[in-house]
C-alpha cells in the first residue's frame, strides 16, 4: 500500500456509531453549531472551553455532589487558571459507578505470565474498596495524607488507590523491579503514612522475592505507620534470607489489616474540590532526583474520560488492556477506563513469555477490544516474526495504542499485515506530566502510515520554531511541542514547591504563559503529527536540529539490528553524531554492515543524519517504562556522573558506553 493512501479508514458504520461521532451531535445541538470536520471540532473545543469542558462533563455522566456555575477562571493565566472552582466530587466514586449491588461480570481480570489467574466482579471490587477504605480510615488516614503502593500491577493496586482516593488521601505507586534506592528517591520526598507492598512477584517464570527490600525501605521512611503485604509471589528466590514480614517495621498481612472490617460494604465518598491532589507521579529522567508531580482529581478525571471515550472509543462493556507496571502513568490512565464503564485487563510479568505470545493469549481468551503497548513491544515482535493475525482470533480487537517512544512508520505497516488489518491504530503521546496526552488518536479519522491522528481535544497544540514562533501548519517543519491554552490536566504542582517556582521553570521557562513539553514535533499535511524524540536530545551538527527518532527509523530497518542509540558527541567546535548498535546475538559490527547502516540512513533521511561514528554495544540503557536514556548515554561519554541510576531497569548497561578509545579520536 502506498504512502499516498491511508493504511485504515473506519467504515461509515463505524463512525456513526463512534462516541466522538455521538459528542460531536450533541455539542452542535447543544451550542447551535456546525462542525464540518474534526478540524472544526477541535477549534470550538479550545476557543470554547467552558462550552466544550462542560459538554464534556454531561456527556461522560460525572458524578459529583455539585458542578457550580463556573467553568473556568483565569483562562489567560497559564499556570494559574482554575478549572470548576465550585465543583465538589470525588474520583472514586466515579470509577465505582456500579455501587455494592452491581454484580454484572468483570471489573477486573488479572494474568501473572502463566502462573497466576483472577476475576473480581463489579460487587467484589465495591466491597474491596470498602473494606480498605475502612481500614485506612481506622488507622488515622485523612484527606491529604500520602498512600503509598509499592506493587506489580495486581487489582490489590486498583483497590488500594480507589480506597485512597474514596477518602481525599493522595497515592503514589512504584513496581517492584524498582530497587530500594529507586523507591526511596519517591516515596522518601513524599513522606506516605501507608505503604501496601508485595511479597514477591513473577518475571519469565520466575518468583522474585520482595520481603526483604520492603523490610529496608520500610526502616528508612520514618512517617510509615503501616506496611500492609499483599500476598501474590512470596518465597521465591530474594537473593538471601528476607526475614519475612516479621522483619519489616510496623509489617502486617492484608488478610490482618481488613480482618475487623470483614463486614464493611458501604463507602464514604468524601465530596474534594475539583482540584484535589490524587496522584503524585514522577519523572523518570536521569539528571537529578525525580520530580514530584502532583496531580488532581477533576483534571485527570476529565481528560481521560476525553481521552478513552471520545478518542479510543471505549464504551461500556469494552475490555481494556494496557501492557503497563504501576511505575508508569499508563497504570494511572488504564485504571480510568472503570469510569467509561470498561473492564480492565490487567498483566503483571513479561510480556514475552510464552515465546511472545502472552498478550496475545489474553487478547484472545478475554476478547479484549482495546489493545495498548509500547512501540519498543512492537518493534521487539516484529523482529522476531510473530504474526498474532494467523495464530490467536482477535475478532473483537478494534483499537490498538502504542506509547513509550515514537512508533516507526514501518511498525505501522508490521501491525496492519500482521496483528489486525481492521483496527484503529491509535500512536499516541504526552506523559508523566499531564497524566495524559498532546497528541493522539480519532476512531472516526483515517491512519495515515508513520502519523499521529490529531490533537487532544481541548488541548490548544502547537509547534514552534526556535524564534517561538507557531510554524505554519503542514509545511513539513519540525519544532517544539507547546500548548498555548490552559487545560484541565495540568498538574496542580510539584511536592515541595510551595512558591511554584520548580513547576514554573519545567514547563514555562522557556515561553513564558505557554508549556514547553520537550518533544521535537511535526505537524503534516493530513493534520497529524510525527515525533522526533526529545527536544533536549536532538542532534545539532551543522546548528541543524536532527531529532533521534529520524535516525532510529532507519537503522531498526536493518534485520541485523535489534536496537539502537544515538548522541551528539561535542567535538572539534562541533557536535558528531554518534550511533550505538545492539545486535543479533552472535552478530559483530563490521565494515560492511557499518556502510549499510549509513547508507540506508543517507538514502531515507539525509546525509547530515549520517553518524561518524557506528559502535556496537551489549545492551541499551533504559528506564523502568522502557524508556531509552540518551542524556544518560551522553553524560557517560562526557564522563560525567549519572545522577539517578536508580531511574534505570538496566544501569549495568551503561558500561558499554564509558572509555570507549573510539570516541577519543
Amino acid at each position: 500500500m502506498s504512502d499516498e493512501q491511508p493504511l485504515w479508514k473506519p467504515s461509515r458504520r463505524r463512525i456513526d456509531a463512534a462516541r466522538l461521532t455521538v459528542f460531536t451531535r450533541l455539542a452542535a445541538r447543544r451550542w447551535n453549531a456546525a462542525f464540518a470536520d474534526y478540524a472544526a471540532l477541535h477549534r470550538w473545543s479550545v476557543t470554547q472551553p467552558e462550552q466544550f469542558w462542560t459538554t464534556l462533563w454531561d456527556f461522560a455522566g460525572v458524578r459529583a455532589a455539585k458542578r457550580g456555575a463556573r467553568a473556568l477562571l483565569d483562562a489567560d493565566r497559564m499556570p494559574g487558571a482554575a478549572w470548576f472552582p465550585d465543583a465538589r466530587l470525588n474520583f472514586a466514586e466515579n470509577l465505582l459507578r456500579g455501587g455494592g449491588d452491581c454484580d454484572d461480570g468483570d471489573a477486573l481480570v488479572f494474568w501473572g505470565e502463566d502462573k497466576v489467574r483472577a476475576r473480581v466482579s463489579h460487587a467484589e471490587l465495591y466491597r474491596a474498596v470498602a473494606q480498605t477504605a475502612a481500614a485506612l480510615r481506622a488507622m488515622g488516614v485523612r484527606k491529604g495524607d500520602r498512600v503509598a503502593a509499592y506493587l506489580p500491577n495486581l487489582p490489590a493496586a486498583v483497590v488500594a488507590m480507589l480506597a485512597s482516593a474514596s477518602i481525599g488521601a493522595i497515592f503514589s505507586s512504584a513496581s517492584p523491579d524498582f530497587g530500594v534506592q529507586g523507591v526511596l528517591d519517591r516515596f522518601g520526598q513524599i513522606a506516605p503514612k501507608v505503604l501496601f507492598a508485595c511479597d514477591g512477584y513473577w518475571h519469565n517464570g520466575r518468583a522474585l522475592d520482595c520481603l526483604g527490600k520492603v523490610a529496608e525501605i520500610a526502616a528508612r521512611l520514618p512517617a510509615l505507620e503501616r506496611v500492609v503485604i499483599v500476598p501474590y509471589a512470596g518465597g521465591g528466590d530474594s537473593g538471601g534470607d528476607s526475614g519475612g514480614i516479621a522483619a519489616i517495621r510496623r509489617g502486617v498481612t492484608l488478610a490482618a489489616f481488613l480482618a475487623p472490617h470483614a463486614n464493611e460494604k458501604t463507602i464514604r465518598f468524601e465530596p474534594l474540590p475539583f482540584a484535589h491532589p490524587l496522584y503524585i507521579l514522577y519523572s523518570s529522567g536521569t539528571t537529578g532526583a525525580p520530580k514530584c508531580i502532583v496531580h488532581g482529581a477533576g483534571g485527570t478525571l476529565l481528560q481521560h474520560l476525553k481521552e478513552h471515550q471520545l478518542h479510543g472509543d471505549v464504551k461500556p462493556g469494552d475490555r481494556l488492556f494496557y501492557f503497563t507496571t504501576c511505575g508508569w502513568m499508563m497504570w494511572n490512565w488504564l485504571v480510568s477506563g472503570l469510569a467509561s464503564g470498561a473492564t480492565l485487563l490487567l498483566y503483571d510479568g513479561s510480556p514475552f513469555a510464552g515465546r511472545g505470545n502472552i498478550l496475545f493469549d489474553y487478547a484472545e481468551a478475554e476478547g479484549m477490544t482495546h489493545f495498548g503497548t509500547s512501540a519498543k513491544f512492537i518493534d521487539a515482535i516484529a523482529k522476531i516474526n510473530l504474526a498474532p493475525a494467523k495464530t490467536h482470533n482477535l475478532e473483537k480487537l478494534r483499537v490498538i495504542f502504542s506509547t513509550g517512544s515514537p512508533l516507526a512508520a514501518e511498525a505501522f505497516g508490521y501491525v496492519y499485515a500482521n496483528i489486525k488489518r481492521d483496527a484503529q491504530l491509535a500512536s499516541i503521546s504526552g506523559g508523566t506530566d499531564i497524566v495524559s496526552c498532546f497528541v493522539l488518536g480519532n476512531p472516526a479519522g483515517p491512519v495515515w502510515r508513520g502519523e499521529i491522528q490529531c490533537r487532544g481535544l481541548g488541548m490548544a497544540v502547537e509547534v514552534f520554531d526556535n524564534a517561538g514562533r507557531p510554524v505554519p501548519p503542514a509545511r513539513g517543519i519540525k519544532g517544539e511541542l507547546v500548548c498555548t491554552r490552559p487545560f484541565p490536566s495540568m498538574p496542580v504542582g510539584f511536592w515541595n514547591d510551595a512558591d511554584g517556582e520548580k513547576y514554573r521553570a519545567a514547563y514555562f521557562g522557556t515561553y513564558p504563559g505557554v508549556w514547553r513539553h520537550g518533544d521535537f514535533i511535526e505537524e503534516t499535511g493530513h493534520g497529524g503529527f510525527i515525533i522526533h524524540g526529545r527536544s533536549d536530545a536532538t542532534l545539532n551538527p551543522g546548528g541543524v536540529r536532527i531529532g533521534t527518532a529520524e535516525i532510529y527509523r532507519q537503522v531498526e530497518k536493518l534485520d541485523e539490528v535489534l536496537e539502537s542509540l544515538v548522541i551528539g558527541q561535542e567535538w572539534k567546535q562541533d557536535t558528531r553524531i554518534v550511533l550505538f548498535v545492539k545486535l543479533r546475538e552472535s552478530l559483530t559490527l563490521d565494515d560492511a554492515l557499518a556502510k549499510r547502516i549509513k547508507e540506508i540512513i543517507r538514502r531515507n533521511a539525509t546525509p547530515r543524519h549520517v553518524p561518524e561514528k557506528i559502535l556496537q554495544v551489549g545492551d541499551i540503557p533504559r528506564t523502568k517504562s522502557n524508556k531509552i536514556v540518551e542524556l544518560a548515554v551522553r553524560d557517560v561519554v562526557r564522563g560525567e556522573p549519572v545522577k539517578n541510576i536508580e531511574a534505570l531497569a538496566n544501569p549495568e548497561a551503561l558500561e558499554w558506553f564509558r572509555n570507549r578509545e573510539e570516541l577519543t579520536c
